[in-house]
């Protein structure tokens, strides 16, 4: 054995501070988790689109938002180049940790109305809390039409033939 391994196994642990050998002490960076880092913060229309799109998933929702809204939206989905509206017939509010949602929906004639707007809520939450990591406080939903079997749907036919 070579007279360096044999001076480091007999060594006393009061002598490894005399130690020829200097060992790299790990010094940590940035002061803490990577995740405390600065601050995330969710623009109201991205919680819009998917509080929209989970509410639309519930059998029994039929639309979102009042007559009128619906009528303008489906004049913009026939424009090309015009999006279809997810976030029609929802408002948010979103604070920094918490965020509270109205939405009025159109439900299918013969549902439960409470059925499908507990369905809905609990989608909403689960939906917007796992995407968000944001709180929500509360979903307010306003049924404000039922579609009858017999009902057209509520598209302005076009002018030009």
């Amino acid at each position: 054995m070579s007279e360096m391994t044999e001076r480091n196994r007999t060594r006393s642990p009061e002598s490894e501070t005399e130690s020829p050998v200097q060992t790299r002490k790990t010094v940590k960076r940035g002061g803490g988790d990577p995740a405390t880092r600065g601050r995330t913060t969710i623009a109201d229309g991205v919680v819009e689109k998917i509080a929209g799109m989970a509410a639309r998933e519930v059998v029994g929702v039929h639309a979102m938002g009042s007559g009128l809204s619906r009528t303008f939206g489906a004049v913009r989905d026939r424009v090309p180049g015009g999006t279809r509206a997810v976030t029609r017939g929802v408002k948010v509010e979103v604070g920094e940790v918490q965020t509270a949602l109205d939405l009025e929906i159109v439900v299918d004639y013969g549902v439960a109305i409470s059925d499908v707007a507990q369905a809905v809520r609990e989608n909403v939450i689960a939906a917007v809390e796992r995407m968000t990591g944001l709180e929500v406080v509360e979903v307010n939903i306003a049924v404000s039409d039922v579609k009858l079997p017999e009902e057209e749907e509520e598209e302005p036919e076009p002018r030009l033939q």
